[in-house]
């Protein structure tokens, strides 16, 4: 199992090496990515040099801050990496930020600011990333720091941390259409956009993905306007209870209580028509549990004529997957672990952790479809602890016989 675990390691080099032009870098990028891989417990450049023999942090240090590549170029190969071996047609990119906690004023675009893992305020950094999920597996495939206005408007405190001066102000819901153009202009095939409220009440997100012709399923709260009324009370009063059939729409259940509710909405001649012929259809879709008291959640998709319903909340269950991708990240490739200040050193650690965490998610699909086809898996982590949270499946009656992956929350 050694020798497989090498031989997979060193075809994933094979692919990347070259972005670093000399030896010497190809070496210390090696030996970084080693590392993120490895059983070790804290993923900072000392510990990752101590785990490669080296007798100082000097050189990993250089690799991520002062020497000469390019961490995009990186990111593409992983992008062609991951559509090679987990693209499908019907492929789902993910779409959602994350904190890291941070001290001090100096790393690049920290501030005190919401943290979703902390779920309060904090000092900290936010990273926007796209992850693409298919039947095969999942796996990170870009990223974007986030930078408060408070960076942007002072350029001198931009020029420490080494931001380049072309780097403007940009909001979240920004960063993320560049994610999605970007993943568009790769390799990967991408059917679906997913992503959570912040990103699907931003009105010019959706006409991004509308005028590139994607499909979504997008959160929005519960104060979204759609045509007019308010989402929670376009379903509120269409019926009298959540139990109750939505008159004109489609209602299922699944295991749990989960229920989901969906209206068909008005189409949009400029985005959903060729011609007099629809091709598009739009809904408002809500999701409740019987067995809690917690309010629904609400979704806008966008979808090619013959979707069902069914498939939509398959999709729209996706949208957890990259909350699992990150977890494993930080605990199996040292997502969050990095010890750099300057906005270039943040791109790279991020990248090759995405890198290594996409290394993972292919050698586990392998392994499973090995395992399928009677031959013995292969191991893809020696690390012990957990690695990603669980799913349930949910079958949902009267929805075409439809089955999708949801997590254990809406």
């Amino acid at each position: 199992m050694e020798a497989v675990w090498e031989g997979r390691f060193e075809d994933l080099f094979l692919r990347i090496g070259h972005r670093f032009g000399r030896a010497d870098l190809r070496r210390l990028g090696r030996d970084y990515l080693r590392g993120l891989l490895a059983p070790i417990g804290r993923k900072n450049v000392w510990q990752l040099a101590e785990f490669a023999g080296h007798s100082a942090p000097d050189g990993l240090q250089r690799l991520l801050n002062r020497a000469n590549w390019d961490a995009d170029e990186v990111r593409d190969d992983l992008q062609s990496y991951v559509a090679e071996h987990l693209g499908e047609h019907d492929g789902v990119l993910v779409i959602d930020d994350t904190a890291f906690p941070k001290r001090g004023t100096t790393s690049a675009g920290v501030q005190r600011q919401h943290s979703g893992p902390a779920g309060r305020t904090e000092n900290c950094q936010i990273g926007v990333f796209a992850a693409y999920a298919s039947a095969v597996g999942r796996a990170l495939v870009d990223r974007e720091l986030y930078l408060p206005k408070t960076w942007t408007d002072d350029r001198d405190r931009c020029r420490a941390a080494k931001i380049p001066d072309e780097r403007d102000f940009a909001t979240k819901g920004d960063l993320a259409k560049r994610l999605v153009l970007r993943a568009l202009a790769s390799d990967l095939p991408i059917a679906w956009v997913v992503a959570d409220t912040p990103y699907g009440q931003d009105g010019r997100f959706r006409r991004i993905l509308e005028q590139t012709g994607l499909g979504y399923v997008l959160a929005v709260p519960k104060s979204q306007h759609v045509f007019g009324p308010r989402v929670d009370h376009l379903f509120a009063r269409t019926r009298p209870g959540v139990r109750d059939r939505v008159p004109g729409g489609v209602r299922a259940e699944g295991p749990g209580g989960l229920q989901w509710a969906a209206v068909e909405l008005p189409t949009v001649a400029r985005f959903d028509r060729q011609g007099h012929t629809p091709v598009r259809r739009r809904w408002a879709l809500a999701c409740r549990s019987h067995d809690t008291a917690e309010e629904a959640v609400y979704f806008f998709a966008y979808a090619p004529l013959r979707t069902t319903v069914g498939e939509l909340t398959r999709i729209a269950g996706t949208r957890r997957q990259i909350e699992e991708c990150l977890q494993a990240a930080r605990q199996e490739c040292g997502l969050d672990q990095y010890e750099v200040r300057r906005y270039v050193g943040w791109y790279r650690h991020i990248t090759l952790a995405m890198l290594a965490h996409a290394h993972l998610a292919v050698t586990t699909a392998d392994g499973t479809a090995a395992e399928g086809e009677g031959m013995p898996p292969v191991s893809w982590s020696r690390s012990q602890r957990q690695k990603s949270v669980g799913a349930w499946r949910c079958v949902s009656p009267g929805m075409a016989g439809q089955a999708g992956r949801f997590a254990r929350t809406c």
